[in-house]
């Protein structure tokens, strides 16, 4: 019978013969497609014992053996093999006594892992997290003339022994390895590119490594975890909160609106006091503001009824809703920038700063589920890369916090310091717990993303 199967072009140096194949790179790239299909398709034209191997399986559900089944079926080869609980036969075609198993590398010895001496192909799965000891039980093991090792990963460290072996200075002779991510992969779903696009805005080093297949980076020095970008609609009657940080030479001047609520039955935000939900609705957020355009940056035009001190718009600077109807926290840093902005008309009061106020605006923040609207690109790109700072010698992460990507953070503290000093007991804004998250999928509010 004649069999074709379409092949994304970044794979196809992976077609001709060579004793190790790899495809490395990030999620969505279509990689274990690929191999399932290549597996599938030497199966069918010629005899092929073929085992799928993974550093742990647990059980044959952790295997790619649904994949595989899968692709027979949507193949319409299902005719050809015989589908078992541990593996799965061929039993028709050209390829008739061939067989595929499923196995984890540390259920082996180096007497047990013998049994795989007369198979063609060793596809190993998540290849990354493949311990040394099991790379070299594999590779003197697969001795048959022509047999192949292909290997499937998405790097987590230069130095993991896969891409060590085949992607450092002296790989073995006869490797061929592609790198493969989502805009290889022209049968890209809209549901992966949805979730992509969460990543992407929300946590760049996430994003790099989960979908471009980049090193993993260090993720522990972040300080938000509780947060995620949505679209939602702010409710008419809202208690907004605003607050400003001001910019200093390279320093961003920044405008934060923000209001605490809770999910609604509907998935609709609602303003509620009581909330463990902090909704950041709008930002204004420009470098090099001047402090004559810094009026039209938090509030757009000026009104036309407008009493107090004018000024001019002649960027078209958006502003922020409502920022001339509500009290604006502000660093108290800048007096004559505070004393500037009241004279046209702005109701701006100084901050209270003080020892530890800092960390103390920081742990109050996280006491919240922070929901972002995707409108503030500026928030969320804080929210992703505000860190602790990192001893460069140890790499410990100190319980230091690192002095940028924090401006927004800034003025989202300011905005809420009088709601966290009238709090009489801290201790009750706690954290959400497991319990409280279900209860709000039940509401019909979105999930959490934790980061």
């Amino acid at each position: 019978m004649r069999l074709r199967v379409p092949v994304a072009r970044v794979f196809v140096p992976l077609l001709a013969k060579s004793r190790y194949k790899g495809a490395k790179g990030g999620r969505g790239s279509a990689k274990s497609h690929f191999f399932a299909d290549l597996l599938v398709t030497r199966c069918v034209g010629a005899e092929t014992r073929a085992v799928c191997v993974r550093e742990v399986q647990k059980s044959i559900a952790k295997s790619v053996k649904q994949l595989i089944e899968d692709k027979i079926r949507s193949r319409g080869l299902s005719h050809l093999f015989r589908v078992l609980e541990t593996h799965i036969e061929v039993i028709a075609g050209a390829g008739k006594g061939g067989r595929i198993d499923f196995q984890g590398m540390q259920n082996h010895t180096a007497d047990s892992i013998k049994s795989l001496e007369g198979y063609d192909v060793c596809w190993i799965e998540e290849a990354q997290s493949l311990s040394q000891r099991s790379l070299d039980l594999l590779r003197p093991t697969f001795r048959k003339p022509g047999s192949e090792i292909w290997a499937s990963w998405n790097p987590e460290k230069p130095d993991d022994p896969i891409e060590a072996l085949l992607c450092g200075p002296h790989p073995p002779k006869g490797t061929v390895v592609v790198t493969a991510n989502y805009t290889d992969n022209p049968w890209f779903p809209q549901e992966l590119r949805d979730e992509m696009e969460v990543d992407r805005l929300r946590d760049p080093d996430k994003f790099n490594h989960v979908w471009l297949g980049q090193y993993l980076k260090r993720t522990n020095a972040l300080v938000f975890t509780n947060w995620r970008v949505a679209k939602f609609d702010t409710p008419r009657n809202a208690n907004r909160r605003f607050g400003a940080d001001w910019g200093f030479a390279q320093d961003p001047t920044t405008l934060a609106a923000a209001f605490i609520g809770r999910w609604g039955p509907n998935g609709e935000a609602i303003d509620d006091p009581s909330g463990r939900v902090l909704f950041v609705d709008e930002e204004a957020w420009e470098i090099g503001c001047e402090i004559d355009d810094t009026p039209a940056l938090f509030a757009g035009d000026c009104p036309k009824d407008h009493t107090a001190e004018r000024w001019t718009n002649p960027n078209r600077r958006k502003g922020v809703t409502g920022a001339l109807k509500w009290r604006i926290t502000a660093d108290s840093a800048r007096p004559e920038t505070i004393r500037y902005m009241r004279r046209r008309g702005f109701k701006i009061l100084p901050a209270v700063k003080g020892a530890g106020s800092v960390e103390d605006g920081i742990e109050f923040l996280k006491t919240f589920d922070i929901v972002v609207h995707e409108r503030c690109v500026n928030t969320a790109r804080e929210l992703a890369t505000y860190s602790f700072k990192v001893d460069p010698d140890t790499e410990e992460v100190l319980p230091i916090l690192d002095d940028k990507n924090n401006h927004v953070i800034d003025a989202l503290r300011y905005a809420h310091e009088g709601v966290r000093k009238a709090a009489k007991r801290p201790a009750e804004r706690a954290k959400p717990k497991r319990d409280d998250y279900a209860a709000s999928r039940s509401q019909g509010g979105p999930t959490w993303m934790s980061a």
